[in-house]
């Protein structure tokens, strides 16, 4: 397996609608970057956002989550509660190829600032837009903004196809249009 540079992205983006809207080069000025790098690309969160809130004292459970444990959120800007999360919904939506697997990690802008977007697979054939956790690791509120980058999308393409994708096993994020919780 080979991580892929700017130009293999870019023909993938172009060529099989792999990331809808594409931004052919970084956007820099002003925000915090996004759009295609050496061997990458920088995701946008979009302005929805589902705030964390344990008001009711649920307990998280990835079995049985209890929807009511989040606020749902439009805004340009939003603030995460001091030792909290947020889901949010990524401006790009994503077509994955059968021999190619990513890996999406957090910017260092914002996790020199104690922000970290949780390290996740986009699997071969997985399409839709993507779910982010921003996770607030300090003792204050944070502050995300909608429309900028939050984390880089890492590509990497086999040699050969694997034998079972997201898209064959059905998987249940498969085509997600809006935030969505967590599933068995």
């Amino acid at each position: 397996m080979a991580i892929k540079s700017d130009s293999w992205i870019r023909l993938m983006a172009q060529e099989h609608s792999m990331i809808e809207p594409f931004v052919d080069g970084q956007v820099r000025e002003g925000v915090i970057s996004y759009g295609l790098s050496s061997y990458g690309y920088d995701i946008r969160v979009s302005n929805e956002f589902k705030i964390f809130t344990n008001v009711r004292s649920a307990i998280v459970d990835p079995k049985d989550f209890n929807p009511h444990s989040f606020i749902d959120y439009h805004g340009d800007v939003c603030i995460i509660p001091p030792n909290s999360f947020v889901l949010a919904q990524t401006v790009e939506y994503f077509r994955i190829p059968r021999n190619v697997l990513t890996i999406c990690v957090g910017k260092s802008t914002y996790a020199r600032c104690g922000l970290i977007v949780n390290v996740t697979p986009f699997e071969p054939e997985w399409e839709g837009f993507v779910t982010l956790e921003i996770s607030n690791t300090t003792p204050l509120p944070a502050r995300i903004y909608a429309n900028e980058g939050i984390a880089q999308v890492l590509f990497f393409e086999s040699d050969q196809v694997c034998e079972v994708s997201y898209a064959d096993r059905k998987g249940k994020y498969q085509k997600q249009q809006e935030i969505l919780l967590p599933r068995i």
